[in-house]
């Protein structure tokens, strides 16, 4: 008890970090890919190649390769991150992707009748979306948002690579140091704690839009 009390402080730090990257990834990825999603299902054919493409290239290259490419990569044509943004920028850009084509698919599903039905109630495009169809589709995506909230929180261990003090980083260097594997467990328990807490919140979300039915 007396080396995890010792080696806690830096645990907590690492994690509130990882926390950090988390909560603005999700704040802001979201938002993002229901715009992107908008885009995806737009009549205009330009910008819809240029999403898929967007779309095709976050999802089919590793996240770990776009951190890699955002800190390393871009300096070359002078564009230069900190650590911490360089994280946020490649987290946002590829998991705005991926809630672009869960949303995508959510706006698919919704019937026609109910943009007819608009049309007939004389409500704007605006009006449509935001009163009739995104509460529809939020209530369907949920399940495949909660996935990639709890991916999220796991993915963000990768940020080791650029060197930032992240949850995992403190568990390694803790266990390089002091030649044990009890960092490592701590780290496990922490990770644990945190994707039971999100879990808890994403059900009770569910359980509200259910309630809709």
């Amino acid at each position: 008890m007396h080396y995890v009390s010792e080696i806690l402080p830096s645990l907590l730090s690492g994690a509130w970090m990882t926390i950090k990257i988390f909560f603005w990834t999700l704040i802001a990825s979201i938002p993002l890919g229901i715009l992107a999603s908008l885009g995806l299902t737009s009549r205009i054919a330009p910008l819809r190649w240029i999403l898929k493409f967007y779309v095709w290239l976050m999802r089919g290259t590793p996240l770990l390769l776009q951190l890699i490419f955002v800190f390393y990569g871009l300096p070359i044509i002078g564009v230069i991150f900190q650590r911490y943004d360089a994280a946020l920028f490649a987290f946002i850009l590829n998991y705005t992707a991926y809630f672009a084509e869960i949303f995508r698919g959510g706006f698919q599903a919704i019937d026609q009748g109910q943009y007819e039905s608009a049309r007939v109630l004389r409500l704007t495009r605006a009006q449509t979306l935001r009163k009739i169809v995104i509460p529809q589709v939020v209530k369907i995506v949920v399940p495949s948002i909660g996935n990639e909230t709890i991916n999220l929180i796991k993915d963000s261990s990768l940020v080791y690579v650029i060197g930032l003090g992240d949850l995992l980083r403190a568990g390694n260097v803790a266990t390089a140091r002091d030649v044990t594997l009890l960092p490592l467990v701590l780290v496990g328990v922490i990770y644990l704690l945190m994707t039971a807490v999100a879990t808890f919140v994403l059900r009770k979300v569910e359980q509200h839009y259910r309630s809709w039915r």
